[in-house]
């Protein structure tokens, strides 16, 4: 027994951990897979995200330092797209604390649909970095952080799939660097997000400490397929990860979602 919970049960959810690290480290959306394999396991909704927080930060890590040891980040945005998207997933976090998510439901949808309309429309995710103004490429990627940092907080699934979107269509950055990145970013707002869980006394530690490990493993390999295949893997990760993150609100909509 780990914390309460059988050793087939902490097995389950270190592979499903697996799985989504592998997925998030490419494309982003692990949340989408390792948040419904805690509550499938038994883990009551809030102890599922603040574990899940816990697994996810570490994971990130790995793959995070990897992009980094390769040159694959812009370095210059590391620190103040950190910052940001920690103050923005702490927002995130406190706020979903006071107010029910089905507000901000339907403008995700609506960005579930764009988002999905630009990767139909032009699927491969730049090789080489675009033509834009620093200054311009510098407001896009800060907001981004802020923005998607609170949504981190708040939501979660689908934040690194956004991200790595905005960051090569908008701020024309190339897809490795935008995936080094979007790493930084994902990572902070997990920790904002994490901190606040830990405050809130729903983390539980030894299994979210179990999971971690398989969290490690699935981003250093993902990192890894990623600067090997380029946008040859990313598009068809995004465009699955869109599908099912549109696929769990229609169900929530409707009421039939059984996380």
């Amino acid at each position: 027994m780990i914390a309460g919970y059988s050793i087939l049960t902490v097995a389950f959810i270190c592979i499903g951990v697996f799985a989504a690290s592998f997925v998030d480290a490419i494309g982003g959306g692990g949340g989408l897979i390792s948040l419904p394999t805690y509550i499938i396991a038994g883990l009551p909704t809030h102890l599922a995200l603040g574990t899940n927080k816990l697994s996810s930060c570490i994971g990130t890590s790995a793959s995070t330092v990897r992009y980094l040891r390769h040159g694959y980040a812009d370095k210059a945005l590391i620190l103040p797209s950190a910052v940001l998207a920690v103050i923005g997933a702490h927002f995130g976090t406190s706020l979903q604390l006071k107010v029910s998510e089905a507000y901000l439901k339907p403008v995700l949808v609506a960005a579930l649909f764009a988002a999905a309309a630009v990767m139909i429309k032009k699927k491969a995710l730049p090789e080489e970095a675009g033509d834009i103004k620093r200054s311009a490429q510098w407001a896009i990627v800060l907001a981004a952080a802020f923005v998607i940092g609170a949504y981190d907080g708040f939501y979660g699934p689908g934040a690194g799939t956004f991200l790595l979107i905005i960051f090569c269509r908008l701020a024309k950055m190339d897809v490795r660097t935008a995936s080094g990145n979007v790493k930084i970013v994902n990572l902070s707002s997990n920790v904002g997000a994490l901190v606040t869980s830990f405050a809130a006394g729903k983390v539980l530690v030894p299994v979210g400490l179990c999971a971690a490990v398989f969290a490690v493993a699935g981003q250093y390999i993902g990192a890894g397929v990623m600067m090997k295949r380029g946008t040859k893997a990313v598009t068809p990760v995004i465009l699955t990860v869109l599908g099912l993150l549109l696929l769990r609100l229609t169900l929530e909509f409707f009421g039939v979602w059984p996380f």
